[in-house]
């Protein structure tokens, strides 16, 4: 795995993402697969205000309380099976990079994911290291333009959107883990 990341690193800093901020560009180099889905935006977009209950004591949260670390945010629901298919890609993701310095965060999008059918989704596909945050009015979906499910986001330190992937994708494939690994050696310059 160190050689694998030192050779991440050696390709992006060849491709320029040792600019000053996340070079797009330089990450369009490391898609492949799945990832090739994933459309990096030319300049950071603005993201929702609007509120989302938090999984653990049913409080509420923004988005701008996770501002300060690289975030994947994926918008999600318990009925949907590309999101089951995609959730043990996520948490692996998690696994792998997850701490000071990035999350995946999970949002489960509309009224038919309580928080019993998000514990029931999550032990049915082993996953338990992942939020069980919900937006069950779709108030932040529909904020951020999600028309289908599963859609993730890549939202940079300072809480801005910097790409998107619709559909399901593999979150935990070598290009994922290059993406995610150059963001993270950006934040360590």
């Amino acid at each position: 795995m160190r050689l694998f990341r030192l050779l991440t690193l050696y390709i992006a800093l060849a491709l320029g993402a040792n600019a000053a901020l996340a070079d797009t560009a330089a990450l369009a180099g490391l898609r492949e697969g799945d990832m090739k889905k994933l459309v990096l935006h030319d300049s950071p977009k603005p993201v929702s205000e609007k509120t989302f209950t938090l999984a653990d004591d049913g409080g509420e949260a923004t988005l701008a309380d996770w501002q300060g670390k690289w975030v994947l945010l994926n918008f999600w629901a318990t009925w949907c099976a590309p999101c089951r298919k995609e959730m043990p890609e996520l948490a692996a993701l998690q696994d792998a990079f997850g701490g000071d310095d990035f999350e995946v965060l999970t949002l489960a999008s509309g009224p038919n994911n309580s928080t019993p059918a998000i514990r029931k989704f999550f032990g049915e596909i082993g996953v338990d290291n992942l939020p069980g945050h919900q937006d069950p009015n779709q108030a932040v979906s529909r904020d951020m333009g999600v028309l289908g499910l599963p859609v993730t986001v890549i939202l940079n330190p300072e809480g801005e959107e910097i790409a998107r992937l619709t559909g399901d994708a593999e979150w935990n494939s070598e290009s994922a883990q290059a993406i995610i690994s150059a963001l993270l050696d950006k934040a360590d310059e």
